[in-house]
């Protein structure tokens, strides 16, 4: 059996949106040593492939890290042999919020160093040793108290869209670059109670035991992230302290937890908080923007985007070759952020 993808993106989405049937959206997560990631990678391909399931799965020697959609047919039969390997024996699953069955159009099973990618050397200390899971409602009580300190572990185009009431934000681009942000930001308040939350709850593991290391004493983490706390406080009918949108790893770019909007269009400042690709494939920065803006632009950041995106491909192909791509963080801080106070004319 063919082990991997050969189809043209554009086909598989348009099969995907022609797709009669409906689809299940779920991410799971496990820190647990695996002994052959490689050999467990292509048997997880094979086997959920014959279920049709789409979506993009992690595999280290540390653990699995997944993203799936699922036909709604297959549901059970996918849940019954990812919970048949021991490594996977119970693990919780986390249903998306709002859920299209549109979030993946492929699969993808990659084998890397770690789950996610945090910087840190895991020998240095017990990841083991993580901190306190609250529930939705514990979390909502810690919330309340003024000697609490919470701490939104995700990056700032992730947060810049939504986040729970008083949380800090750091100005991280990745989870490697916020963690030192993080332990400069406790400085000084090592008594306080640290809650941490993101979106599915795997980076709070990775931080929590990382800070209680660093010798930080209270530390929290909310149970199953985000997606998880929405599934709570909706069958136990608690207030939702989260505003605004809960960004997601897949097509759908987002999930709405709240109705508030709490962001802008990067380009024109009007309230939205719709995330979008630039359409220059040179690009493909990942950025806020409008309908109006979308339509104006043509999907691109800038007007050399917009006139990169709507120039024939052959020659957008002449235009990159021997052209090293920027990374796409970068180009974020130094051509579309100093653009936010110098919006583009209407």
């Amino acid at each position: 059996m063919q082990l991997y993808n050969l189809e043209d993106k554009n086909i598989l989405k348009k099969k995907l949106m022609e797709e009669p049937f409906k689809r299940v959206t779920v991410s799971f997560y496990r820190y647990v040593i695996i002994e052959n990631p490689l050999e467990l990678r292509d048997e997880l391909y094979q086997e959920w492939s014959e279920l049709n399931a789409f979506g993009r799965t992690y595999l280290a020697k540390e653990g699995i890290n997944a993203q799936m959609s699922v036909p709604e047919e297959n549901w059970y039969e996918f849940v019954q042999k990812v919970h048949a390997r021991e490594y996977f024996k119970n693990i919780p699953f986390k249903i998306a919020v709002e859920d299209d069955g549109k979030s993946f159009y492929k699969l993808k099973v990659k084998v890397r160093n770690k789950i996610v990618a945090d910087g840190l050397n895991d020998g240095d200390f017990d990841v083991t040793n993580v901190g306190k899971h609250l529930t939705a409602k514990e979390f909502n009580e810690a919330l309340a108290d003024p000697n609490s300190l919470v701490i939104d572990m995700r990056n700032h185009y992730e947060s810049e869209v939504g986040h729970f009431e008083g949380a800090l934000c750091p100005d991280a681009d990745t989870f490697r670059e916020e963690l030192p942000q993080v332990e400069e930001i406790l400085k000084g308040n090592e008594d306080k109670k640290v809650l941490l939350y993101c979106t599915g709850g795997i980076r709070c593991e990775k931080a929590s035991a990382y800070l209680k290391h660093k010798g930080i004493q209270d530390v929290n983490q909310l149970h199953g992230g985000i997606i998880d706390y929405v599934r709570q406080i909706k069958a136990e009918k608690l207030d939702n302290k989260f505003k605004g949108k809960n960004f997601v790893f897949d097509e759908r770019l987002g999930e709405r937890i709240s109705e508030e909007i709490i962001s802008e269009c990067h380009q024109c400042g009007k309230p939205c908080d719709d995330h979008t690709n630039c359409s220059n494939d040179d690009c493909h920065l990942l950025f806020i923007q409008c309908a109006e803006c979308a339509e104006k632009m043509d999907g691109a950041c800038t007007p050399e985007c917009q006139e990169i995106a709507n120039m024939p491909v052959e020659m957008q192909r002449e235009i990159r070759k021997g052209k090293e791509k920027p990374d796409a963080h970068s180009v974020y801080k130094s051509r579309l952020r100093p653009k936010l106070n110098q919006k583009i004319d209407n």
